[in-house]
């Protein structure tokens, strides 16, 4: 990679990390006019800037409004390079992404969702206040991999455990892998419910959304 392309790069990175949209914008566009792949635009640059800006996240420089903002202009150069990527007949790994029933609060589950989006990966996002078998028929009908599940709220933590007991009833258990998260979430609840992973945040659930898939051969999901 050549030096300018490098820095180009580095600009539309910069530009989501510290929220500009119209620098976005105009970084995407030097990308595209000096002949910069797309693909590496997203991955090196967008991408690059929202890991960045949940690690600020991770270490309490950033918070959720900012991480918005973050994902703005992420979503800003994501419009300008899109139209530009290579067809590709691969074959993407599918998330189904919600909020559990009786939680309404959907902004975490929201910038998950951006990330892997950013990160390459097909989402189908439920939205929230989601019932558990709806996470289950949705995984089947669409040939899903992974569920990640998410709440802030404690009364609702146990519709996550209805999940893994639908998944087991209905036989699917090996087929699917769920993550969980949220404000009450914690790596001991995971492991007590039997899900394959729990996620701090929106960037800690990207890398264990690589880790699950890379792990695992998942076989096809029985709709009985």
């Amino acid at each position: 990679m050549s030096k300018s392309n490098a820095t180009l790069l580095q600009e539309l990175s910069d530009a989501v990390v510290e929220m500009e949209e119209d620098r976005a914008v105009a970084a995407a566009h030097a990308l595209i006019d000096a002949g910069v792949d797309a693909a590496l635009g997203i991955e090196q640059g967008l991408a690059d800037g929202m890991e960045r800006a949940g690690k600020l996240f991770e270490e309490e420089e950033y918070f959720i409004p900012e991480l918005l903002l973050c994902s703005d202009a992420m979503y800003a150069g994501l419009e300008i390079l899109k139209p530009h990527l290579k067809k590709t007949t691969a074959k993407k790994a599918k998330v189904v992404i919600g909020v559990i029933k009786g939680d309404t609060h959907d902004i975490g589950k929201n910038i998950v969702k951006i990330m892997l989006e950013t990160a390459g990966y097909e989402l189908i996002d439920l939205g929230r206040d989601v019932p558990p078998a709806d996470f289950v028929s949705e995984a089947v009908a669409k040939e899903a991999q992974i569920i990640a599940v998410g709440t802030l709220m404690t009364t609702t933590m146990s519709g996550m455990e209805e999940i893994i007991r639908l998944l087991t009833q209905k036989k699917n258990r090996d087929k699917f892998q769920v993550l969980v998260g949220g404000g009450p979430i914690s790596q001991a609840f995971a492991d007590s419910i039997g899900a394959d992973a729990y996620a701090v945040n929106a960037a800690d659930a990207v890398r264990k959304v690589r880790a699950l898939l890379s792990e695992s051969e998942l076989p096809e999901a029985s709709i009985c």
